[in-house]
């Protein structure tokens, strides 16, 4: 369980450390924006199955400001789905807070217990979210959100007519945030937004498997 939480508080630090840009933040009319994290299937070059659509909404229907935001929305999508498929995984294994923290209640005045839940399906436990906490959890992501779009390199940017998350380039999911003092090279950025594609499959599939019985042919690990 330590190996595991380590695991996800270094791999958190890692993920909102300042990155490496590997797209340009300017594009002439019709200049293709490299595409990078490649899958290598056969052979050492990359291939990427939406290469051609990519190239589109960088160079044809946009600019290289667009493969910036693009990559955000990937990354900041990756992050939550390997956050989801954690949390799948910790409560379908039977792992609630009440076995790993001296907290018995999911929500006192609500009166839901983590051993409760422990009982349903990952499906069946969202909903008994009260409303109270989903409303912590979105003003959490909003707390988050707001901070990327007000906040220009070390401070709030107060003189700015528009927000520097709504400028182009912006909205690139670095906050800035790595108290492990991670270097972040090409290769963990890879890593890492591979890791997010698979999660977001993963997540996809362990949901529909439980939501509608049968619909994966795959057997799970559960």
């Amino acid at each position: 369980m330590k190996f595991l939480l380590n695991a996800l508080l270094v791999a958190t630090a890692s993920a909102f450390a300042p990155q490496q840009q590997s797209i340009s933040t300017t594009a002439l009319a019709g200049e293709k924006v490299p595409l990078d994290c490649g899958l290598p299937l056969v052979g050492s070059e990359p291939l990427f199955f939406g290469k051609n659509y990519w190239d589109k909404l960088t160079s044809e229907w946009g600019s290289a400001d667009t493969g910036t935001f693009l990559r955000a929305a990937e990354i900041k999508h990756g992050r939550s789905a390997m956050i989801a498929t954690v949390g799948f995984a910790f409560q379908k294994l039977g792992i609630t807070f009440d076995k790993i923290t001296p907290h018995e209640y999911l929500s006192v005045t609500e009166n839901v217990k983590f051993a409760d839940l422990a009982a349903m399906s990952p499906v069946d436990a969202v909903h008994m979210i009260p409303v109270a906490g989903w409303s912590q959890i979105f003003m959490a992501i909003g707390a988050i959100e707001i901070y990327e779009l007000t906040h220009a390199g070390e401070g709030i940017a107060k003189e700015e007519s528009v927000a520097p998350g709504l400028q182009a380039g912006g909205l690139t999911g670095d906050l800035g945030w790595n108290p492990l003092d991670i270097k972040v090279t090409d290769r963990r950025r890879h890593v890492e937004i591979q890791n997010g594609r698979a999660a977001m499959f993963a997540i996809c599939a362990w949901v529909a498997a439980d939501a509608i019985p049968g619909s994966v042919p795959l057997p799970l690990p559960w």
